[in-house]
């Protein structure tokens, strides 16, 4: 079997696809499971970015920019394992 190599992009790589991962996981379960703490506890999530984004408005070009990040809990258990598959190989 190949060995992946441990380089800068293979470790975002697995960081975002654990994340993705995670995250849509919390969505599935959100879906799924019945109002109590245990699913307030691994589905609330944390947002933060620039909101509202910041705009510049040239007249002739206008430019947007901004970004906001939303995770859970279990998005971060998948950055992990994102983290803990690139350590492995």
């Amino acid at each position: 079997m190949a060995t992946m190599k441990n380089t800068t992009w293979m470790l975002l790589f697995l960081i975002l696809v654990g994340g993705l991962f995670g995250t849509l996981l919390g969505d599935i379960l959100r879906a799924l499971t019945p109002e109590g703490t245990v699913r307030n506890f691994f589905l609330r999530g944390l947002d933060f970015g620039v909101t509202p984004p910041f705009t510049l408005d040239l007249k002739i070009l206008a430019l947007t920019i901004g970004f906001t990040i939303k995770i859970n809990i279990l998005g971060i258990i998948g950055i992990f394992l994102g983290l803990f598959i690139y350590k492995q190989a």
